[in-house]
């Protein structure tokens, strides 16, 4: 049965304390951004402009440059029958993606072998140990976030501000994708072992380990989640 498109009637609460500081302009996209990253917006859902300025408590002009940026990264489109809609990204696009994924954390975990502080190192083990626990539990609660967390942390050990904007940006494409691949069986502990290869190398200060253990991690992800759209398509 195909799924009934949501629209901004329902939009998820407004923006937590604190973000009225931020240039309404920032409020409105951050609330946007992370309305998709979190599923409450969906591929093909449309977003419109009247509505989400009533949901956000905002005027209707920074909704509009909210949606402008949101189109530049490639999270909404303009469908000319529908409107402004969520991006849905089509089998090449997924490709595309984990393919700029393999060279940019590749390219990450190689530069965080040339600089992360023994601290960061420290803080990178953490998150994998935290990561076996909750794998370990067989508990899904968590799983997606330390992964991230992860990934994000390692970014951060790279030392370069321009690839972990890259990075993020993508990510928030990635998560256009829904269902992380971690609910498939035995990805979970797949991936917490591939993370201690990157650690591994990491921390023996090989960049040539390390981005080639990133990279091998990058394709297992890929393929999996090839096979988790395969299945999809063929419910």
């Amino acid at each position: 049965m195909a799924r009934t498109k949501k629209s901004t009637d329902d939009a998820p609460a407004q923006p937590a304390v604190g973000v009225e500081a931020l240039p309404r302009s920032e409020q409105a996209y951050r609330y946007l951004r992370n309305a998709i990253r979190a599923g409450d917006f969906k591929p093909g859902d449309r977003l419109r402009e009247a509505d989400l300025a009533t949901a956000i408590g905002l005027s209707r002009t920074p909704i509009r440059e909210a949606f402008a940026r949101l189109e530049a990264n490639r999270l909404v489109i303009n469908d000319p029958a529908r409107g402004l809609v969520v991006t849905e990204l089509d089998f090449s696009a997924v490709n595309e993606l984990y393919f700029m994924r393999e060279v940019l954390e590749g390219t990450a975990a190689r530069l965080a072998a040339q600089h992360a502080s023994e601290v960061e190192l420290s803080i990178l083990q953490d998150l994998c140990e935290q990561y076996r626990e909750i794998a370990t539990s067989e508990s899904q609660a968590g799983l997606s976030l330390k992964n991230r967390q992860f990934h994000d942390m390692l970014c951060q050990c790279a030392h370069n501000r321009y690839l972990m904007d890259t990075v993020n940006t993508l990510h928030d494409s990635l998560s256009l994708l829904g269902n992380s691949v971690l609910t498939q069986h035995d990805r979970a502990h797949e991936t917490l072992q591939e993370h201690e290869a990157v650690i591994e190398a990491i921390c023996r200060r090989d960049p040539d380990a390390a981005e080639a253990a990133m990279r091998q991690h990058i394709r297992l992800a890929q393929k999996a989640r090839m096979k988790q759209i395969f299945a999809q398509s063929h419910l």
